[in-house]
C-alpha cells in the first residue's frame, strides 16, 4: 500500500452496526483483527512493514505483512529493511503502526472512517506514553468513537478459565515474540504488582538459530534467512528436559545423536559429466586447427614475399649507386655520396653485404660463418678500413672509438675461445678420471661442491652483513657500520671521499678534468672483478651440481631445494553433502535461552526462575502460593515448542518445597486465545464501562491514561 494511503470515505462496513466493536490483537509477531463475538479473527498477518522501490517506475511502495517472493522480484529491496513498530513488545514506531492499521482496516472492509469502538490488546505495564500515542492515532486518523485497552495474557487466561483449563487462582506464563511474562491471579483478578518480565522470546530463539547456522556454514549464509530460521525453529527445535545430559548425548553417544540430528538439503545441481569427444568432434577440431594454421602460413608467406621485394629493390639501388661511383671522378663521387646519405664507398659495400645476407635469409638460403663474421665486423665498424684522408675530423674521432671497440671485442672473443678450449680440455681430463675411478671422482665432485657452496654463501652474507668485524662487536649482538661493508665497498667510499674533499676548500671543480673520471673507472673495475668472481663460482657450482646429479640421481641441489614451491591444493568437486545443513545441538540449544538468557548476553532470569520471583512478590502465605501453583497456564507461541511443559515443571519444582503440588497446562490455542478472550469481552455488556471516548481524550489529554484502568476482568 503506498505511503499516505487512505481508504475512500464514501461507504461504511457492510453488515455490521456501528456499535459492534472491532477487536485487535496487536502482537509483536502477528496482527489479528476481527469482530466482537466471533470465534476467529477475520484478518491475520505478520506485524512488519517494508518500503521497497519498484524496479521500473522507481516509485516507493509500502508492503505490509507477509510477502510473495514471486511479486517481490519486481521491487528493489536492497535499500529497505524489514521494520517492526515494536521494541520489546512496546509500540514505539507509530509511523509503521499507521501503515499496519491502514492495511488491517482495509482488509476488514473499511472504506470510510472507522466508526466502531476498538478493543486493542497490549503487554503488561505498557507505558502511558505508548498508549497515549496509540489513542491519538486511532482518534485523529481513523475517527474511532471509543477505545479500550486490555492485557493479552489476561484475556487468554480468562478464556481458558471458561474452558475449565485453569482456576480463579493461578499463574499465567506467557512466552511471546519478544518477551516472557509471569502474571499471578487471585480470585480471578491479575496482580500486576507481582508480575515478572524477561526480555527474551521467540524472536531471540530464531535469531540465535540463524547466527549459529551462519557461523557453522558461512558459505551458505545467504540461504539462511530469518524467515527460514523461523521455519526450522517451528519444525525441528525442542526443549531438553536436562540440558547438560542432552549435550553429553551428542558428545558421547554418536548413534543416538545421529537419530536426533535433522538435515536441511539446499538446492544442488550435479555438475555435468564431461564425456570424451567423439571421432567426428576430434576431426572437426583438427580441421578447424588446420584451417587456422594454413591462414597463418599464408599471411607469413605474403609478408616474406613483401620483404623479399623490398630487399631486392634496396639491393638494386645500392648496386646502381656503386656503378655510378666506380665511373665517376672524385668531386662527382663526393656529390653522389652527399645525395645518397652515405659517407664512403666502404659503407655502401657494407650495406650491400647486409642486404644480400638479409635477402638470402628471407629466401631460406644458408650463409657461411665467415660471411656472418665479416658482415658483423663491417657493419659495426664501417670506418676502420676507410683511409684517414677521406674523413672529416668528427669521423676521425669516431674511427678511433671504433678501432678501440673492435680491438676490445676481438680480445674478448679470443679470450672466450681460449676459455672454451680450456673447458674442453678440462672436460676431457675429468671424463678420463671418471672412467678410471668413478667413486673417487664422485667424492672429489662432492668436496668441490661443498667448498664452492660455502664460498658463495659466505659472499652473499658479506653483501648483507660484511665479512670483517673491525672490532665493532657490541654486547647486544648488533652489527656495526664497518661490518656491513666489504673491502670493495670501503675502497669505493674512500675514493669518493677523497675525490669530493681533496680538491680544495673553495669551489667544487670535480669533473672539469678528464683524469677526474678515472675514479669511476677504477671503482667500476673493482666492482666488475668482484661480480665476475661471483659469477664464475656460481656457474662452476651449477656445472658440478649437474655432474653429481648425472652420477647420483638422489642428489638434491641446494638452490633447487630452496626454489621449490608447494603445489597448489586441488579444488574438490562440490557434492550434495556440501549443500546439506545439519541441525543437531542447535535444536535444543536455541530454546534453552528461555531458561538461560545469559547464553546470548542477557543478564536476566529464566522463565522458571520468574515464577519464583513472582510468587515472592505476592507477599502471601504458603497456602496461597500452593493454590496458585496448582493452576499454571502456559500460553504464547513459544509454548508450542516440544518439551516446554515438562521442562517448565522440572525447573519450577527446583524453587518449590519438596513434594509441593504443581500442575501446568498449555492453553487451548496459545496463538489465538488472547484474541478470542478479547472478542468475548467486547461482545459482553461490561465492555462499555471500560472504554473512553474522543471527548474524554480531548478533555483530559495524556493525563487520562495515568488514572485509566486497563481491562482485566470479564
Amino acid at each position: 500500500m503506498p505511503s499516505g494511503y487512505r481508504p475512500d470515505r464514501e461507504t461504511d462496513f457492510a453488515g455490521f452496526p456501528s456499535t459492534t466493536p472491532i477487536v485487535i490483537d496487536n502482537g509483536a509477531s502477528t496482527f489479528r483483527i476481527g469482530w466482537a463475538g466471533e470465534a476467529e479473527p477475520r484478518v491475520a498477518f505478520r506485524n512488519i512493514v517494508q518500503r521497497p522501490r519498484h524496479r521500473s517506475s522507481g516509485e516507493t511502495v509500502t508492503v505490509v505483512g507477509d510477502t510473495d517472493p514471486a511479486l517481490m522480484k519486481y521491487f528493489d529491496c536492497t535499500r529497505s529493511a524489514i521494520r517492526s513498530p515494536f521494541d520489546d513488545d512496546v509500540v514505539y514506531q507509530f509511523e509503521y503502526m499507521e501503515y499496519i492499521l491502514d492495511f488491517g482496516f482495509d482488509r476488514l472492509g473499511a472504506t470510510s472512517e472507522v466508526g466502531h469502538p476498538i478493543l486493542m490488546t497490549e503487554c503488561e505495564c505498557n507505558p502511558s506514553f505508548s498508549r497515549a500515542r496509540m489513542s491519538e492515532l486511532l482518534f485523529e486518523t481513523y475517527g474511532v468513537p471509543s477505545i479500550a485497552f486490555g492485557i493479552d495474557d489476561v484475556f487468554s487466561y480468562k478464556y481458558n478459565q471458561k474452558l475449565g483449563n485453569c482456576g480463579e487462582d493461578g499463574l499465567a506464563i506467557s512466552c511471546e515474540h519478544g518477551t516472557c511474562h509471569v502474571v499471578p491471579f487471585l480470585k480471578g483478578e491479575p496482580v500486576l504488582g507481582a508480575c515478572c518480565r524477561t526480555n527474551v522470546g521467540g524472536f531471540h530463539i530464531t535469531d540465535f538459530l540463524r547466527q549459529l547456522l551462519s557461523l557453522k556454514y558461512p558459505y551458505h549464509s545467504a540461504s539462511i534467512t530469518w524467515e527460514k530460521a523461523e521455519e526450522l525453529k517451528k519444525e525441528h527445535c525442542y526443549v531438553a528436559l536436562d540440558y547438560m545430559s542432552e549435550l553429553q548425548i551428542f558428545k558421547n553417544n554418536k548413534e543416538e545423536a545421529e537419530e536426533k540430528t535433522r538435515y536441511w538439503q539446499l538446492p544442488w545441481v550435479p555438475p555435468p559429466v564431461e564425456e570424451p569427444p567423439s571421432e567426428e568432434e576430434l576431426a572437426r577440431k583438427a580441421a578447424l586447427k588446420e584451417k587456422a594454421g594454413q591462414r597463418l602460413r599464408d599471411m607469413a608467406a605474403a609478408k616474406r614475399s613483401q620483404k623479399i621485394a623490398e630487399l631486392e629493390k634496396q639491393l638494386s639501388y645500392l648496386e646502381e649507386l656503386m656503378e655510378q661511383l666506380d665511373g665517376a671522378e672524385e668531386e662527382e663521387a663526393t656529390a653522389i655520396l652527399g645525395r645518397s646519405g652515405y659517407l664512403s664507398q666502404q659503407e655502401i659495400k657494407s650495406a650491400i653485404l647486409k642486404a644480400t645476407q638479409s635477402l638470402r635469409k628471407a629466401k631460406g638460403e644458408s650463409n657461411g660463418n665467415e660471411e656472418k663474421a665479416d658482415a658483423s665486423g663491417v657493419d659495426k665498424y664501417p670506418l676502420v678500413s676507410v683511409p684517414d684522408e677521406t674523413l672529416t675530423p668528427e669521423q676521425l674521432k669516431e674511427k678511433k672509438k671504433q678501432i678501440l671497440l673492435k680491438t676490445t671485442t676481438e680480445g674478448r672473443m679470443r679470450a672466450k675461445q681460449r676459455r672454451a678450449e680450456e673447458e674442453a680440455l678440462r672436460e676431457k681430463q675429468e671424463e678420463e678420471r671418471r672412467l678410471e675411478n668413478p667413486e673417487l671422482y664422485l667424492e672429489e665432485l662432492r668436496a668441490r661442491y661443498s667448498e664452492l657452496s660455502d664460498r658463495v654463501d659466505q659472499r652473499k652474507r658479506q653483501k648483507l652483513n660484511g665479512g670483517k668485524t673491525n672490532g665493532n662487536h657490541n654486547s647486544s649482538g648488533g652489527v656495526g657500520r664497518g661490518e656491513r661493508l666489504n673491502a670493495a665497498q670501503k675502497e669505493r667510499m674512500r675514493l669518493l671521499t677523497s675525490a669530493a674533499f681533496d680538491r680544495g676548500k673553495g669551489e667544487d671543480t670535480f669533473g672539469t678534468r678528464d683524469e677526474d673520471w678515472l675514479v669511476y673507472k677504477k671503482m667500476s673495475k673493482d666492482n666488475d672483478d668482484d661480480d665476475d668472481g661471483n659469477d664464475d663460482d656460481e656457474s662452476e657450482l651449477a656445472r658440478i651440481a649437474s655432474k653429481i646429479q648425472d652420477m647420483d640421481p638422489t642428489f638434491v641441489n641446494k638452490a633447487e631445494a630452496v626454489q621449490q614451491t608447494p603445489e597448489p591444493p586441488k579444488v574438490r568437486t562440490l557434492t550434495a553433502e556440501d549443500y546439506r545443513i545439519s541441525i543437531g545441538i542447535e535444536r535444543f540449544r536455541c530454546p534453552e535461552i528461555l531458561f538461560q538468557p545469559g547464553m546470548i548476553g542477557i543478564d536476566q532470569a529464566g522463565i522458571d526462575e520468574m515464577v519464583s520471583i513472582s510468587l515472592r512478590r505476592l507477599m502471601e502465605d504458603e497456602a496461597v502460593k500452593e493454590r496458585l501453583c496448582q493452576s499454571i497456564l502456559v500460553t504464547g507461541g513459544c509454548s508450542l515448542i516440544p518439551g516446554m511443559i515438562p521442562r517448565l515443571e522440572s525447573g519450577i519444582r527446583q524453587f518449590r518445597p519438596y513434594l509441593s503440588p504443581l500442575k501446568l497446562v498449555r492453553a487451548a490455542d496459545p496463538l489465538i486465545d488472547a484474541w478470542r478472550g478479547a472478542a468475548a469481552f467486547a461482545a459482553s455488556s461490561k465492555f462499555g464501562r471500560h472504554t473512553f471516548s474522543l471527548a474524554d481524550y480531548r478533555e483530559h489529554g495524556e493525563n487520562l491514561f495515568h488514572r485509566y484502568n486497563i481491562v482485566y476482568s470479564l
